[in-house]
């Protein structure tokens, strides 16, 4: 099987780019939909994402944030059990809310079970995403 390097998900939201953004960028959301984390929107900020430790995985993703455009962009480092990618968010409003586009790019030819994994996690994720942008006010 031959493995794509970047792994894209778009998906239409109800939601104004403003609201996706709050939950993409404050840490407390983030760990509601995501994993516990120490981010903070500012370009250079090294931080982790904590998730429960695994047999081959020490449960710690190593990030710095690449760029930061309110309402709009946002990318991040993601440095895994030794393999790095880039995650890029991009909003852009729509007649009925935002469309929200994710990107992980890096995957190398020989990193089929990762890209599989990641597949998989960020549909997850990206479904809690909804939900909590959902529930803000």
């Amino acid at each position: 099987m031959t493995v794509p390097s970047s792994l894209v998900i778009e998906k239409e939201m109800p939601h104004a780019p403003e609201k996706i953004w709050r939950a993409l960028t404050e840490a407390s959301l983030m760990k509601e939909w995501l994993m516990d984390n120490d981010f903070q929107p500012a370009v250079g900020h090294k931080f982790n994402f904590r998730f429960k430790p695994m047999p081959q995985w020490d449960g710690i993703i190593n990030s710095e944030v690449l760029v930061i455009e309110p309402n709009k962009k946002l990318s991040y480092r993601w440095n895994s059990m030794g393999m790095e990618t880039v995650v890029v968010w991009t909003l852009a409003a729509t007649e009925g809310g935002t469309l929200l586009r994710f990107e992980q790019s890096g995957f190398g030819p020989d990193q089929g079970a990762n890209y599989q994994g990641a597949k998989y996690g960020w549909t997850g994720f990206i479904g809690n995403l909804e939900r909590v942008v959902g529930g803000l006010s």
